[in-house]
């Protein structure tokens, strides 16, 4: 009786576990055949070459166009505060175009790892209609809405 007792007790103790803090192994998850996987990397490839263009020319206009030495060189106060908005903005879209470059290249990294299309969380087959459509997502529909509602939460 003892025995029965102290072993309901550690199950007691055990936390439950988090399915979305971290990646579930699927060693059956379908892996992609090499005719596909060569596809989805002259899509990402080009896909990376032309957000890294973007990315440039972004960088380009934000850091080389032509800031005023002093206040008094614009013409009114909001000359100045449309240049400080549009400023900002493109260093906002800096930011997500270097963010899409590293998920590109993580994709990348995977399609070398043979782990390419295959959920992070769940270890399931990514559809082949979400691949085309965001061939540098990891995650399923289904995870990245739990994702996005973990996100939300205070």
């Amino acid at each position: 009786m003892k025995k029965a007792k102290k072993s309901s007790k550690k199950k007691a103790k055990k936390p439950a576990k988090k399915s979305s803090s971290r990646p579930v192994k699927n060693p059956k998850a379908k892996k992609l055949p090499k005719s596909e996987l060569e596809i989805y990397k002259k899509l990402l490839l080009h896909l990376r070459g032309k957000i890294a263009g973007d990315l440039q020319k972004i960088e380009g206009d934000t850091l080389s166009s032509e800031q005023p030495v002093n206040t008094a060189e614009l013409s009114d106060v909001a000359d100045l505060a449309t240049d400080n908005y549009d400023r900002e903005l493109n260093i906002g879209l800096a930011s997500n175009e270097q963010q899409l470059l590293n998920d590109i290249d993580m994709a990348l990294k995977k399609i070398e790892d043979g782990t390419y299309g295959i959920c992070e969380i769940y270890g399931t087959p990514i559809p082949k209609k979400r691949l085309l459509a965001m061939p540098y997502t990891r995650l399923s529909v289904r995870a990245q809405e739990e994702e996005e509602k973990n996100k939300r939460r205070p």
